[in-house]
């Protein structure tokens, strides 16, 4: 099986997350032309409980599994390999399926009782079924992702995407007619659609690449796996708990908005829509530079894993200093776009400006998320799962207390439950640094961060400079070269202060031959 180092692997998995972030831009695009903020609203909302549901069915096994895989690999134990990979995929499966008719049972109850729109039941009915094909999924890319070969995850994620974009389209277009709760319901159906043809993509790979029968002897490796089994859940749990906080989190957050909206005295379709537009449209934006730090999420566990077991704990450092300054750098440049230009972006993108103000107040924190995830996968990779679960929770935990109380307020409103997400995401990523602080005794790089505010006031100055001298938001074509005018200087900046090392740039094929 083609392994890759810790570089390459992240560096492919950024290439297929920037090929996905894009394709999934283009889909939200079509969804929210088509269907507008009301429907968006109705199709975020029903989201959290799939999450939930994924969450608990999940049990945080793919990191675990990712990391004694890796472990096993080394040792050249395959056998303990195919005992990881038939007790995940037994519990997922079968919890999955259980979550299933659970969710659907549930779905009127909940869309009765905890949602002010009893809309959201139909889009939650259709998404559920694909809970057991997504757990399977992440079993397979746990596996792949232990024995350090990212190409079969990148590749799926691609596939997905484009199933989907293909799909929604003609759903939503069939089903509008019916009204806007069927035309979301059909935005759904193209998630179950990508998933499956993904899920059938992963398992061809998995059957052409695998060193042994996973079907041979299946239940006789459930002997004697107890030892395996507390291995696994060692992990698991302290990371099931981090996951089902957040999305415990995400499943409150329409239902404490579309309340605390209410007390404020907006009414309910207007609440739909702000709430659409806040996690439809702002929060996408934002999450625009994750597929760079989610890729370093991925790839820093194995590569963390074996340098902890080898006791190379400079190593350790290395890498968590390497991840952070990546994922700071990748989310810089995304900060400033989307303070700057946020409104000429979300005027060309969704035909609307109305969510303006709440992406210029939340860009600048959101640049703390992106180091977030990096952080938590370096605390689950050292075995520091518990305290990371620990940070999640009391964060999430302030989050929804703000979320209420500043929604609630007329004041605020929704500018209220955007300040509150803001709140949780720095408190989340400096308790963090703070766990690996106190436990490993890292620090940041003085050096690091000074190349990061020197990169961060320059490129601020320029984009500063082009909105004052160029009319950037006259045309989409005006906008697009301002921003690439802004971006190839971002680049030349990061050669320039060295932001990347000589390391990092050896692993980008078009450079490579020139730093030799």
């Amino acid at each position: 099986m083609t392994r890759q180092t810790f570089l390459k692997g992240t560096l492919i998995l950024i290439m297929a997350g920037m090929i996905t972030r894009f394709l999934g831009f283009i889909n939200r695009i079509v969804v929210a032309r088509l269907m507008g903020e009301e429907g968006v609203g109705l199709y975020m909302m029903a989201l959290p409980t799939f999450f939930l549901a994924m969450t608990i069915t999940q049990l945080g096994l793919p990191i675990a599994i990712s990391k004694r895989v890796a472990e096993a690999e080394a040792k050249g134990n395959t056998a303990k390999i195919k005992q990881i990979l038939v007790l995940s995929l037994l519990f997922t499966g079968g919890s999955g399926i259980l979550l299933t008719i659970l969710t659907i049972a549930f779905a009127p109850w909940i869309g009765a009782n905890l949602y002010t729109d009893e809309r959201v039941v139909l889009p939650l009915v259709t998404i559920t079924p694909v809970i057991p094909i997504v757990a399977i999924s992440s079993v397979l890319k746990g596996y792949f992702q232990g024995r350090q070969n990212m190409k079969p995850q990148s590749y799926a994620l691609i596939i997905e995407q484009v199933v989907r974009i293909i799909c929604v389209a003609l759903f939503i277009k069939m089903l509008l007619p019916y009204g806007i709760q069927f035309a979301a319901a059909g935005a759904m159906a193209s998630v179950i659609l990508g998933e499956l043809v993904s899920l059938m993509y992963m398992l061809f790979l998995f059957k052409r690449k695998k060193s042994f029968r996973l079907r041979t002897r299946f239940f006789t490796y459930l002997n004697n796996s107890r030892t395996t089994l507390k291995e696994l859940f060692s992990i698991a749990l302290p990371s099931t708990g981090s996951r089902m906080i957040g999305s415990i989190s995400h499943f409150l957050e329409p239902i404490i908005v579309a309340h605390a909206l209410a007390i404020a005295g907006v009414a309910t379709v207007t609440a739909t829509k702000q709430y659409g537009e806040l996690t439809g449209y702002i929060i996408p934006l934002l999450f625009l530079p994750t597929f760079i730090t989610n890729s370093l999420s991925i790839a820093i566990v194995p590569a963390i894993s074996e340098a902890e077991a080898n006791k190379n704990h400079r190593f350790v450092h290395h890498r968590i200093h390497q991840a952070i300054r990546i994922s700071l750098a990748s989310g810089a440049l995304a900060t400033i776009i989307l303070t700057l230009f946020a409104q000429p972006i979300l005027q060309f993108m969704y035909g609307t400006a109305n969510a303006t103000p709440l992406l210029m107040l939340m860009a600048p924190f959101f640049l703390l998320y992106y180091m977030q995830n990096p952080l938590q996968s370096a605390l689950q990779a050292l075995d520091l799962a518990r305290p990371a679960m620990w940070n999640s929770l009391i964060g999430s935990g302030i989050k929804l207390v703000l979320l209420f109380v500043l929604a609630a307020n007329p004041s605020f409103g929704i500018m209220g439950a955007a300040m509150a997400m803001c709140a949780g995401v720095m408190i989340v990523t400096l308790l963090h640094l703070a766990a690996l602080g106190r436990t490993i005794q890292f620090k940041l790089k003085l050096t690091d961060l000074f190349k990061i505010i020197l990169l961060l006031g320059i490129t601020w100055g320029a984009g500063k400079m082009i909105l004052n001298f160029y009319p950037a938001a006259s045309s989409i074509a005006n906008l697009g070269i301002a921003l690439l005018f802004l971006t190839i200087l971002y680049v030349v900046l990061l050669f320039v202060l060295r932001v990347l090392d000589r390391e990092e740039l050896q692993q980008i094929p078009i450079i490579k031959k020139w730093i030799r």
